[in-house]
């Protein structure tokens, strides 16, 4: 086995199948106490040490776990709002710098491998170090290279192994043994439908107390869906919602349609984009799980829906965590607590790299 050491640990999304790869996660960190908690949960062997290592004591306490541990093996995914899409990419923004603090950490641990994972943005995003302005990737190669080889493909979407979801991340593979690069891709890309498709149809919860009669069955078929899975429960969304997504085909957006089109609460059209209000296609990879993925007014986060006799389209609904975890490649046993909040699960979720490739990638370390 390797130990390893998990910097901005999260909830431990992708460490999920690294001891099937001889991977021994022994000390993580993590900055938020509701997150540190349940990577605690997850993993009771592995030395948690919370807090922010931008504070001096934690971070001295990781690094000496780390070598005492013996960590050849270096996980960093420094947060990443900061140079995310759906942010606002400020280079000054305090969170790009934390990549100098996990170098820091590189540098007194001295693994024998390093992945360094995020958004694809990381590449491009300046930081400042030293009183200059300078590229994440510049500041990576400037400070390691002499030590590591570092692989050439630094951006990879994860559809291309073996996960139904489009989604591309910036992965940085360094190693002290040889040259460290992705495996081939796989072909062909696994769909939305091969994954989620055999599970029962359930309509979304009205929100509103005058509309919940309209799914006269709801309540049996959400006791039908925790039969399948205890986190196969449907979203609560406003009438207007549910009523717009019914009359929207598998793969289309709400404003494309000519009567039910996104409407306020008093009833005037919602301006937007057409990739919103969206369902998703069965026939192809789910795009990007992002952390707004309950809410049907996000990025395409409709489930496809299946055609009913009246026309209209079920399962007019955000997914449920359950089928956000197969998608997120998430095992069916994932053991999580049952009382754990809704929204930190999908938001974890939305921010994780899919375990899947994370299990694949470490598989091909020299």
């Amino acid at each position: 086995m390797i130990n390893a050491v998990s910097l901005f640990a999260n909830v431990g999304i992708a460490e999920t199948f690294l001891e099937e790869c001889g991977i021994n996660v022994v000390v993580a960190n993590e900055k938020e106490h509701q997150r540190a908690e349940l990577y605690q949960h997850l993993y009771p062997n592995c030395r948690m040490i919370e807090g922010d290592i931008t504070d001096d004591q934690v971070f001295d306490e990781v690094v000496r776990q780390s070598i005492d541990k013996k960590c050849r093996l270096l996980i960093a995914t420094p947060p990443c709002q900061g140079m995310s899409v759906a942010g606002k990419r400020d280079y000054t923004d305090a969170r790009n710098s934390l990549i100098v603090r996990a170098v820091e950490a590189i540098e007194k641990i001295d693994p024998d491998y390093i992945i360094i994972e995020n958004v694809v943005q990381q590449l491009k995003t300046k930081i400042n170090y030293m009183g200059k302005t300078i590229i994440i990737k510049d500041f990576l190669q400037e400070k390691l290279q002499d030590k590591y080889y570092i692989n050439k493909n630094k951006v990879l979407n994860v559809e291309d192994y073996g996960v139904p979801q489009n989604r591309k991340r910036s992965i940085i593979l360094m190693s002290k043994h040889g040259q460290w690069e992705f495996p081939d891709k796989e072909f062909p890309k696994k769909t939305v439908r091969e994954t989620i498709g055999h599970l029962p149809s359930v309509e979304a919860i009205v929100k509103e107390k005058d509309k919940s009669s309209f799914f006269e069955n709801n309540h049996e078929k959400i006791k039908e869906c925790k039969n399948v899975h205890k986190w196969h429960i449907p979203r609560e969304h406003p009438w207007r919602h549910i009523e717009a997504m019914m009359h929207t085909p598998t793969g289309k957006s709400a404003f494309d349609n000519e009567i039910y089109y996104p409407k306020k609460i008093d009833g005037t059209r919602v301006k937007g984009y057409n990739t919103t209000y969206k369902r998703m296609e069965w026939d192809k990879p789910a795009p990007t799980i992002t952390v707004s993925n309950g809410a049907i007014s996000s990025q395409c986060n409709v489930h496809p829906g299946r055609k009913k006799e009246d026309g209209t389209y079920s399962d007019a609904r955000a997914l449920t965590i359950y089928e956000l975890m197969l998608l997120t490649t998430l095992p069916d046993d994932w053991n999580i607590p049952d009382d754990i909040s809704d929204n930190l699960i999908r938001k974890v979720i939305g921010e994780g790299i899919p375990p899947l490739v994370m299990k694949k990638i470490v598989k091909n370390m020299p």
